[in-house]
């Protein structure tokens, strides 16, 4: 009988473990549930419309378009996004998740080499009930990621989920900035973009542009947490440094022979310095052929790599890329045979070392018109207009001159771009894509300059050279005499788009 009680006791006691773990389970699922509802609050949608410049015809603008992208809300009543998704904007909405209504915002920083953006919504009832969404960590390697965004294909919410497998220095499809990024296989598509990635409800990411070259590949890029917390500190006084450049490029170093020659062979990694640039933070203090065996306590291997985290190598930059404006960066070189320290401080990294400046965004074009030929300088702007093949596609004297670094002499390239046929340019009719090296004999150190060349111009002709000895030459006084002429059949506003930096022009086109 006592057995019988003690089998009863025993069933109402698994069924009262059963109800338990029931219940425990239900408030585990129900609270997720409520997690992710709050995550889905957080994540918002941006359209956009844009209106970018056209640089083949520098004075005007391509057709407005319409597209759409992701973000999410930060501290601070910000909406985190890719800068791609607003770049060139001229106007912007943010909507939220289950809610019809678009809200008017606008870009309260940017940096197109991180292709990072933050906005700011007009409306302050827009944030009313969100809760802000954290940075994380970067993820392990394998570590499950959730990615949320509004991918075309429809209009609500989606949610992917993925692994992360690799993570290295990739050039960043936008705007060509070489920094960390993170690589999974979750299903990312167009509308995608800016969308956070999710670890343990906190962003571990930023979904941005694969640069795949319109290969379409079953793979997805972010943005990693040190790159955006490096913007957001950026962010704090408004002004944008970006990523410090120290002003030295350098070689890897894993051929024996070089090694001895340089005085390490008896010694692990190391990287060749190649060149110092005049006026950078390097300059005076590294030297050509010095070994850089370490920047920031990173040992950097042979191949230029450091292990930033255990098990992980990416490029030496990942040390450099900490860094803002003032702050001291110490590298640990072989100079001769002799080991020693030296202390740069960083600058903000505005100056462009090499002849082709990178593309830029929100910018009106540069053009000089004169004797009908179309002047402008050689960006990555013009480049690009070649299309998503523009690799390809473009001059490739152009793509040539991406590899051409800058100096105080010769800090960028002009450009023939196309001729407006006329009598005053007779024989040059069919000449485009021609860089120029000098005006009168003068060399062309940049764009500005070249302007104010031709501007004040006091000889009878204007003669422009490059660098093989090709020459074209226009009167000058025909080419002042018939410009309104050339704009009006051309339909062309203004012919002088030089943008000089001086209060007063010089006297000569309008």
């Amino acid at each position: 009988m006592e057995s019988k009680k003690y089998s009863i006791s025993l069933s109402r006691f698994a069924l009262l473990v059963l109800i338990i773990s029931g219940l425990s389970k239900g408030a585990v699922a129900a609270d997720t549930a409520k997690k992710i509802e709050r995550l889905k609050d957080a994540v918002v949608k941006i359209h956009t419309t844009s209106t970018p410049p056209d640089y083949f015809t520098p004075w005007s603008l391509l057709n407005a378009k319409q597209s759409s992208g992701s973000g999410s809300v930060i501290r601070g009543n910000r909406i985190l996004t890719n800068a791609h998704v607003v770049a060139d904007a001229t106007y912007i909405q943010a909507q939220k998740h289950g809610d019809p209504r678009k809200y008017l915002a606008r870009v309260a920083f940017v940096s197109h080499e991180a292709d990072l953006a933050l906005l700011e919504v007009e409306d302050p009832s827009f944030f009313k009930g969100l809760r802000p969404l954290k940075i994380g960590d970067l993820p392990e390697p394998l570590q499950e990621v959730s990615v949320f965004g509004y991918p075309f294909g429809g209009t609500t919410l989606s949610i992917t989920k993925g692994i992360l497998s690799r993570v290295e220095h990739q050039f960043y499809a936008h705007a060509g900035g070489y920094l960390l990024a993170g690589q999974i296989d979750a299903a990312i598509n167009p509308g995608n973009s800016g969308g956070p990635v999710i670890v343990d409800n906190r962003i571990a990411g930023v979904v941005m542009q694969a640069n795949t070259s319109g290969r379409a590949e079953n793979l997805g890029y972010f943005v990693p947490p040190s790159v955006i917390k490096h913007v957001l500190k950026d962010a704090e006084d408004g002004q944008h440094d970006g990523f410090p450049d120290l002003g030295f490029r350098s070689q890897e170093l894993d051929s024996p022979a070089m090694r001895q020659a340089y005085g390490v062979a008896d010694r692990r990694g190391g990287m060749l310095v190649a060149h110092v640039f005049e006026g950078s933070p390097a300059d005076g203090k590294l030297l050509p052929n010095d070994v850089i065996v370490a920047i920031d306590g990173y040992k950097i291997a042979d191949d230029s790599s450091i292990e930033f985290r255990k098990n992980l190598r990416t490029n030496f930059k990942y040390a450099i890329d900490q860094y803002h404006r003032g702050d001291n960066v110490d590298i640990y070189l072989v100079r001769a045979g002799e080991e020693m320290k030296v202390t740069l401080q960083v600058a903000p990294g505005h100056r462009n070392y090499s002849l082709v400046r990178p593309q830029q965004f929100e910018q009106i074009p540069q053009y000089l018109i004169y004797g009908g030929v179309v002047f402008v300088p050689l960006n990555m702007n013009l480049i690009k207009r070649w299309g998503r093949d523009w690799h390809r596609q473009a001059p490739v004297s152009f793509l040539h001159a991406r590899n051409s670094r800058s100096s105080t002499e010769k800090q960028e390239l002009v450009v023939a771009l196309k001729v407006l046929a006329a009598d005053v340019n007779l024989g040059y009719h069919d000449w485009k894509n021609w860089i120029l090296s000098s005006v009168n004999g003068e060399p062309i150190r940049d764009f500005e300059q070249f302007c104010r060349l031709v501007l004040e111009n006091q000889h009878e002709f204007t003669t422009l050279l490059d660098d093989q000895g090709y020459q074209m030459v226009i009167n000058h006084a025909e080419a002042v005499a018939t410009e309104a002429q050339i704009l009006a059949r051309y339909r062309v506003p203004r012919a002088n788009g030089c943008q000089l930096t001086s209060e007063s022009e010089p006297q000569g086109l309008r």
